[in-house]
């Protein structure tokens, strides 16, 4: 299938194929779900939708900064189209499952079939529900792509059964709505917009057959380290939190509402804001012996000039970014991407929910 080629901008929001990148199941040292001897439906296949929270790798090389060093150092070791010095939440998400990371979408003709069997990786950086700076891609986009693989018989109706997917939704259309000015409509009703946007994307692959799927709820991005660096990385934009609120209450409602009209409750939240506030706000975790992080707003590579461009140089080829001496010690990698470490302590978080909904 071919795809046209988009532009890729560095904005304050830009939110494998055969073994490269990918996270297996033995990476992970352990599958959860057999770990704890829990019986039930046990998702096989991870299909996953969304943003720079979920890419591991769509663009080409020279379209995206994910491709640049100083990312990946941490895993693979190399840039290889991930958002963050390693490893994302798919990534964890898979590990649960006990799966292979899904390979992304854009390199499976150079994928071994043995990858296919465990879903697929269709976010690309920088899109939204809605077309936002990267026109084209958006979630409605990407599910097509899923029905055309079906249409070509990559994936059966057996496939989908025992299938999870997984939406990230982390500010692209909100990143959007603001370099517009905003609409005549105002942010509430174009919270419920993207929201029934949301919701009718859900319903559409539960549709398709996928068992059960799962959506992201909004990070509190008045925290990020674009919007914090003006503080020295101390204070968080309240009035940007409570939008970030808003979208989180009107999704929470609408989930309700969709399992309460269809049978199984396929559908649930996997919760971003909790965690990356109590992490941000050094909160005591539910989880024992949860990691802390010393900066937690303070990003482990800054740009120079501009805080989340961390991979420029200079025409002389000299880096226009700082980076920190341990990406392990940082929760923020870049302006608005949490490191690998950073993102396994979002996943302990997580795993109560995902056996919750899983089996």
């Amino acid at each position: 299938m071919k795809l046209s080629k988009p532009p890729f901008f560095s904005f304050i929001f830009l939110l494998t194929i055969g073994n490269p990148a990918g996270v297996h199941a033995s990476d992970a040292g352990y599958n959860d779900s057999k770990k704890n001897g829990i019986n039930g439906f046990r998702p096989t296949k991870l299909f996953v939708f969304g943003d720079s929270y979920s890419d591991t790798g769509n663009y080409r090389k020279l379209e995206a900064f994910s491709w640049k060093q100083p990312y990946g150092i941490t895993f693979p070791g190399k840039p290889f189209g991930r958002f963050s010095d390693g490893r994302v939440l798919p990534d964890y998400i898979a590990r649960f499952l006990g799966v292979e990371s899904p390979a992304p979408f854009r390199w499976m003709k150079y994928a071994q079939r043995r990858r296919l069997q465990y879903g697929m990786n269709f976010a690309f950086g920088g899109t939204g529900v809605f077309d936002t700076l990267i026109p084209g891609l958006n979630m409605t986009t990407q599910i097509g792509f899923l029905q055309k693989l079906i249409d070509d018989s990559v994936y059966t109706n057996t496939d989908l059964h025992s299938s999870m997917a997984f939406f990230t939704v982390c500010g692209n259309d909100y990143t959007a709505y603001r370099f517009m000015g905003g609409t005549k409509e105002g942010l509430p009703a174009y919270t419920k917009r993207v929201v029934n946007q949301i919701a009718t994307n859900m319903k559409r692959l539960h549709n398709m057959g996928v068992k059960k799927v799962s959506v992201s709820s909004m990070q509190p991005f008045g925290c990020l380290p674009t919007i914090t660096a003006h503080s020295s990385f101390q204070q968080c934009n309240d009035s940007l939190n409570e939008g970030a609120m808003l979208h989180n209450s009107m999704l929470q409602k609408m989930v309700a509402r969709l399992n309460s009209q269809t049978p199984g409750s396929p559908y649930f939240i996997l919760d971003l804001y909790s965690p990356f506030i109590t992490i941000i706000k050094q909160k005591k975790l539910r989880q024992e012996g949860s990691r802390r992080f010393e900066t937690p707003m303070k990003p482990c590579c800054v740009g120079v000039s501009k805080g989340y461009e961390c991979s420029s140089v200079d025409k002389n080829g000299v880096k226009m970014y700082t980076m920190c001496s341990d990406p392990n010690a940082a929760f923020f990698w870049d302006g608005s991407h949490p490191t690998q470490a950073g993102w396994s302590a979002v996943y302990d978080y997580l795993k109560p929910t995902l056996h919750e909904h899983l089996f």
